[in-house]
Formats: structure tokens, C-alpha cells, sequence
């Protein structure tokens, strides 16, 4: 058999070990079972501690789950790779069990009416209507004796067995038209259960329908060729057509277009394309003929991400959930003891007759199944499932991913939102407005010459060179800025970067030896103190006037070869703020949200100017990324749960540590799908007061079925105590609660903010 399983959910890989080569039976179909409980595990959620001769531990991005053993047994393990499950996008008619149950319920309860019929009609020849009665009992209670049959392997009992044991012990009374009652409505209201969590599926899995499963090849020559998808790799380039979809995430390498990304990000504005741009697979492309050069393979997309991140989110069960299974687990026992506890009390206490019906008087075996009917918690169960797992299938149609149930319900709780400045509160794209040049420097001043003297371009022109090899929002607005002029770029070497401070490298090419050039802030330069600012240069004054206009300011110097550094001059940069933040602010107040704080590794003036305008109850500058993992922590001490809301690239940190990690504008980027706890898809800050407010809608279901399915448990246990409530009535109060639970929960599909 298989000893061990290793999952690597980041690659999408999976490999069992085994003892030999021989095959395993049945092993595909427990894969899918392990990687879930590994997801469970890794996104911190409440999982069963690891069983007795079992072992959990993590090899770097990968999980291995095996049997304890010795390190040579382990040495034998023969390791073979299993292909990741296949995500469909549509669950086959045998995959979707509510199909099955309401073909069971239709030939019960069609049984039942004939057997009634029968009953009626050939009163002298009684087994014509138990043998009908017979078949209604085999169909409604097929589904429940094959589920009933597994506990029972495992040793354990559930809401089936307590179905089947009244269904039984009604036959044995002579009660067959109770029996086939209460078994028509139980399957009936099981369909009805499953098909309330089979159509949530659906609304995720309607995403998948977007993704074509062909895709036209650019060849070499300039031919097309129609290809599978699953036959593209990394680098080849696809045509796409007007009104058809993109096939795999890329770049865009001719043409221009736009496309309509609503299946990923829930906004339907159209997305304009054109040379250099990403597309994502799924999206539709609305107008002009492109060209695009495949980044990912199909099945690593952004598409299939989400797609296995809803999946996963579906069986990560949130804390009512795992409450009421528990629940319902121990229930189950007390509802047997107690029923078997009341036939002995109308029994022998009350001398009621043992098992036959007298007349009007009902026997004491007929109201302990009665009052086992009554007292089970079909509904208690249902409740949560249904409502989580709607909320989950509502947020994925407007582009908001919850990660489990648990971020569905924790959301509700949060009192405090932290947000990154920088691509969060801000649009994200940096342009650089100021060009200084440190003016106490002659032009030709060395290294400088009147072939390349120090002017703005010069300037730039450097800076460019050293910041294209990093990724940080405000290089990649210097890099544009370089390009939009039309400078060259240098040759660097020897780059190296201090995160959140700055950056230097070796440049080539402005002079016969390399330039040393420091990009950074002021902390940066702080670590160098040979680089001397001087207030006689002006760069300090020139450094405030930026700032306190709401400018990200950076500062350009050079470091000679005896080891003494001169400011060169400073580049300003300023980032927008997104539209409407005041508003949404207020928003998030109105939610239930008491206090909004902004965080930022700029300097003190420029988040000061921001922050006014985004109209937040405080803030804090000057942050590196540990910081705002300190910033988190206090925070939350002070004023209770946190939601952090970064864009994933730099914020992981933070992300991890808040009660909640909210990563906006999350549409191809990786980090901040396996980062955040919710994601949104796209940029729009006001799905984050509908992330509050659908989770205050979902708590308040909640609340709502478990008040429900409790009160109905209590009131027709004391119905059957007190006033001798008639199986039949017991049936259908039971089974009318569950259906009325699951249809609540199922609202929250269609849920909208008023």
C-alpha cells in the first residue's frame, strides 16, 4: 500500500510512496482527500490532530503525509508522480448526487401513493400494499443504508442511522405508510440539500466554461495551426480572434485590443491591450485580431488558480460548521439514549403497551420513534454548510475569493482596517513629476563630461539603468520615465538592493571606469554615512518642498573611488489616489468597521498629505516591512481584529499576520493568491465594505437557521411529550425545517447590498 503522500500545492504536485512497484488500488480517487486536508492544514484551519503512527511535515514548499517509521525503511520508499486532480468544469450528471436522491424520492414517493392506493382498493389482499409500500422503503432509504453502512465500518453513526432505525421500527409496528413517509421526505429534502451546495459549485465552476478548448498556434512561419490548449507550452505564440477567448495567461506581442476580464475581476468595463500587456486566460477578447505569447502553461493559469482556491475553500469548513458536525455527531447518541430511555419511561412508567397500537392510544415504541424523528438535528447540520458555502459562491461571481468558510464568518469581526498605502489606497503606477540636479555640481563636473554633462537626462538616464533590475512600483516609474524620453540605458553590474531603503550598482559605459551609483531615501543614504547630503547643497531644502507636496522623493549619488559619495540630485514621484477613498472610508464606517489606518514606508509629510486625503483615522510612515508587522500587532491589541489590505507583492508579512489578509488587484499576481486570506480580483475598494457586509449578511443566516433548527427541534420534542405528536407530523415538521434552512442559506447566492 501507499506509505506516504507528498503534496506541493504551490507546483501543483503530487507523488505517493510506496513499498515495490506494484499497484495501488483505488488511489487516485483518495489523492483528492489528502491535497484537501493538506490545503486545510496549510491555510491554518481547525483540522484532527494527526492520528497515532502518522506523520505530518513540510519539505519546502511541499507536505508529506506518511507512516512513522525509521530513516532506512524511509530510504526504501519508492517515490512515483501522480497527475494533479483534474478540475472540471462542469460536474458530470453521476457526479451530481441531487440527481440520484430525487430519482430515489420520485420512486418512493410513487411507491407510497400506489401502496395507499392499494390499501384502499384491495383491502383483502393486504401484501399487494406492503409489497408496494416494501419498494417505496428500498428506494427512500437506499442512499441512507449505503451511507450507513460506511460509518458503520468506521464505527460511527450519523442522522442516516437514526432515518433507517425509525423507518425499520415502523415496519415492525405495522406502520408502513409512516415508514415510507418519512422516507420519501428525508431523500426528497437530501436532494434539495444537495442540490442548494451542487448549484453553488456551479456558479464557481461557470467560470471555467470561459476557457476555450482549442487555440490557434502562430508557427515560425507565420502559419496557423489549431492546437489543443493542453498542448501549449511557454513561449508559443497564439492568434486570437475577435469574441474568442484567451486561451492560457501571456503577454501581448502584436495587435491591439481590448478584453473583458469580468470573469476574473467581476468588473465588466472592457481592458484595453496592447503590445507588452498581460492577458489571462478566459478573459474574451472584444474587438481587434491579437497576437500573444504564452507565460504560463493552461493548467498553472490564473483561472485554474482561482478555480482550485474556490474548490479548496469550499471543504475548509468554517467554525459553526465544524461546531454543529460535532454536534450532531454526539447528538446522535444522546437522541437514541433518550429514545430508548422515553419508551422504557411510557412503558413501564406509564403502562403504556410496548409495541401495539390500541385504538387512539399510541404504544410506547411508536412515540419513541416519534420522538427520535423529532429530535434529530437534520437541520442543525445543514444550516451552516448551505450558508457558507452560497456566501463563498456569491463573493466568486463579483471577483472576491475567500480562502475557507472561516474568513467568511471571521470578516464580520473586524473592527480595524489597515491599508498599504502604495497600490492599495493609491492606483499603484508611480510617475515621476521632478528631475533635480544638484546644482553646486558644474555639468562637467568629473566624471562628467561635456559629452555626457549632469542635466536632468543624464541624471534620469542612470537612475533608469540601476532600477531596471528592480521591481519596486517607484523604479518602474523611473524606467518609464526613462523610456518615455528615449534614453539609452548603461550596462550595470553588481546590483544589490536593501529592501524598503534603496538600491546601487556598478554602471558601465558613461565613463572609461564603472560609476558606482546609491538610488535611495533618506534612511537609505542614513546607512551611508561617507555619502554626505551638506545643507549647502540645498538637496535637504529640495528634499521638504517635495515631500510636503505629496511627493515620494529619491535621491541619486555617486560614490567615488577614495571611497567619498556626493548627491548627484533627487527624482520627485507621485502616485494618484484611487477614486472615491473618502467615500469608502465611510463606507467601511458604516459596516461596522470603527477605525481606518493607513501604512507606508514614505516619509512623515507624504503620508501626511495622503492620508488627508483619503480621509483615514490615522497613519504611520516611514514603515519597513517587519514595522507593519509590529504596527499589526499593536493594533489589534489596542482596538481588536485587523484586516490587512496590501497588494500581495510586498505586504506577505503583514498579510499573514492580521486576522484577515485582503489582497486587491490579485488578477495574475501569484504571491498574492497564495498569500492573502481573501482575494479580489480586482482594484475596486468597494469590494471591501461588501467583503464586511456579505459576511454580517452570512453570520446573520447563520444565526437565523441555527435559531430555526434549534427552536423547531425543541418544539416538536415538546409536541411529542405533551401532546403525543403523530409520526406523520413529526416527519414533516423534521424534514420541513432542513428544506427551509438550506433554502435560506441558499439566498445568500443572490445576496446585493441595499
Amino acid at each position: 500500500g501507499v506509505t506516504a503522500v507528498r503534496v506541493d500545492p504551490v507546483a501543483h504536485r503530487v507523488a505517493v510512496a510506496t513499498i515495490g512497484s506494484g499497484p495501488v488500488p483505488g488511489l487516485e480517487e483518495k489523492l483528492a482527500a489528502t491535497i484537501a486536508a493538506v490545503d486545510a492544514a496549510m491555510e491554518g484551519a481547525a483540522v484532527a490532530h494527526v492520528p497515532a503512527g502518522f506523520s505530518l511535515r513540510r519539505e519546502g514548499a511541499a507536505t508529506v503525509v506518511g507512516r512513522e517509521t525509521c530513516v532506512t525503511a524511509e530510504k526504501l520508499w519508492l517515490w512515483r508522480e501522480m497527475e494533479w486532480p483534474e478540475i472540471k468544469a462542469e460536474p458530470a450528471p453521476e457526479d451530481q448526487e441531487w440527481r440520484t436522491l430525487a430519482k430515489f424520492a420520485m420512486a418512493c414517493g410513487a411507491a407510497g401513493v400506489a401502496g395507499t392506493i392499494a390499501g384502499v382498493a384491495l383491502p383483502g389482499l393486504p401484501w399487494v400494499a406492503k409489497g408496494l409500500y416494501l419498494i417505496g422503503v428500498i428506494a427512500g432509504g437506499w442512499d441512507a443504508a449505503v451511507d450507513t453502512w460506511e460509518n458503520l465500518k468506521k464505527r460511527e453513526i450519523d442522522i442516516h442511522f437514526l432515518m433507517l432505525a425509525v423507518a425499520l421500527g415502523a415496519m415492525f409496528i405495522d406502520a408502513w405508510g409512516e415508514a415510507v413517509l418519512l422516507l420519501f421526505l428525508f431523500s426528497a429534502s437530501g436532494a434539495m440539500e444537495e442540490y442548494a451546495l451542487d448549484r453553488t459549485q456551479r456558479e464557481v465552476s461557470a467560470l471555467l466554461k470561459s476557457s476555450p478548448k482549442h487555440a490557434t498556434r502562430v508557427l515560425a512561419d507565420g502559419q496557423e495551426q489549431e492546437v489543443a490548449v493542453a498542448a501549449l507550452q511557454i513561449g508559443h505564440t497564439v492568434r486570437v480572434k475577435p469574441g474568442e477567448a484567451f486561451a492560457a495567461d501571456g503577454l501581448v506581442v502584436t495587435g491591439r485590443s481590448a478584453s473583458d476580464e469580468s470573469a476574473l475581476t467581476g468588473e465588466a468595463v472592457p481592458v484595453e491591450k496592447e503590445r507588452g500587456d498581460p492577458v489571462f486566460s478566459g478573459t474574451l477578447n472584444l474587438w481587434g485580431a491579437v497576437d500573444f505569447e504564452v507565460v504560463r502553461l493552461p493548467a498553472e493559469s490564473t483561472l485554474q488558480k482561482i478555480i482550485r482556491l474556490i474548490q479548496t475553500a469550499q471543504k475548509l469548513k468554517a467554525p459553526s460548521e465544524r461546531f454543529t458536525d460535532k454536534f450532531g455527531t454526539g447528538y446522535t447518541y444522546i437522541v437514541i439514549g433518550g429514545s430508548l430511555l422515553m419508551f422504557l419511561v411510557w412503558w413501564l412508567g406509564f403502562g403504556l403497551p410496548a409495541f401495539a397500537n390500541l385504538g387512539e392510544t399510541r404504544s410506547a415504541f411508536y412515540r419513541a420513534m416519534t420522538l427520535m424523528v423529532a429530535a434529530s438535528p437534520c437541520a442543525l447540520v445543514i444550516s451552516t454548510p448551505a450558508t457558507v458555502l452560497s456566501a463563498i459562491g456569491n463573493g466568486a461571481r463579483r471577483g472576491v475569493l475567500f480562502k475557507g468558510g472561516v474568513y467568511v464568518e471571521r470578516a464580520a469581526t473586524i473592527k480595524v482596517i489597515a491599508f498599504d498605502k502604495t497600490g492599495t489606497l493609491t492606483i499603484g503606477k508611480p510617475k515621476v513629476t521632478d528631475v533635480v540636479v544638484n546644482t553646486h555640481l558644474a555639468p562637467t563636473n568629473p566624471p562628467f563630461s561635456e559629452t555626457h554633462p549632469l542635466n536632468a537626462d543624464t541624471l534620469l538616464q542612470l537612475a533608469a539603468s540601476v532600477e531596471a533590475k528592480s521591481e519596486h512600483p517607484l523604479a518602474r516609474a523611473i524606467v518609464t520615465a526613462a523610456r518615455e524620453r528615449k534614453l539609452p540605458f548603461f550596462e550595470t553590474t553588481e546590483f544589490s538592493s536593501v529592501t524598503g531603503l534603496g538600491v546601487k550598482s556598478k554602471v558601465n559605459g558613461l565613463t572609461a571606469q564603472p560609476l558606482e551609483i546609491h538610488i535611495g531615501n533618506l534612511r537609505y543614504f542614513e546607512r551611508h554615512p561617507k555619502i554626505t547630503l551638506g545643507a549647502s547643497t540645498g538637496i535637504p531644502a529640495q528634499i521638504q518642498q517635495l515631500e510636503e507636496s505629496g511627493k515620494t522623493t529619491v535621491m541619486v549619488a555617486i560614490m567615488q573611488e577614495n571611497g567619498e559619495g556626493y548627491p548627484l540630485g533627487l527624482i520627485g514621484i507621485a502616485d494618484t489616489l484611487r477614486p472615491n477613498v473618502s467615500a469608502i472610508v465611510q463606507d467601511l464606517k458604516r459596516v461596522g468597521v470603527t477605525r481606518v489606518v493607513m501604512l507606508t514606508g514614505d516619509h512623515e509629510r507624504v503620508a501626511h498629505a495622503i492620508a488627508a486625503q483619503a480621509g483615514v483615522d490615522s497613519y504611520y510612515a516611514g514603515l519597513m516591512p517587519e514595522d507593519k508587522l509590529r504596527i499589526i500587532r499593536e493594533i489589534e491589541a489596542e482596538y481588536g481584529p485587523v484586516a490587512m489590505v496590501g497588494d500581495g507583492v510586498n505586504d506577505a508579512p503583514a498579510l499573514a499576520t492580521a486576522s484577515i489578509g485582503i489582497a486587491m488587484g490579485a488578477a495574475g499576481t501569484d504571491v498574492a493568491l497564495e498569500t492573502a486570506d481573501v482575494v479580489l480580483m480586482s482594484d475596486d475598494l468597494s469590494n471591501i465594505p461588501y467583503v464586511i457586509a456579505l459576511s454580517h449578511a452570512t453570520r446573520k443566516t447563520l444565526i437565523q437557521n441555527l435559531a430555526f433548527a434549534l427552536g423547531m427541534i425543541v418544539v416538536l420534542i415538546a409536541s411529542v411529550l405533551g401532546f403525543g405528536l403523530a409520526l406523520p407530523l413529526s416527519v414533516i415538521g423534521h424534514e420541513g425545517s432542513t428544506v427551509l434552512v438550506s433554502l435560506n442559506g441558499l439566498r445568500l447566492l443572490g445576496y446585493r447590498r441595499k
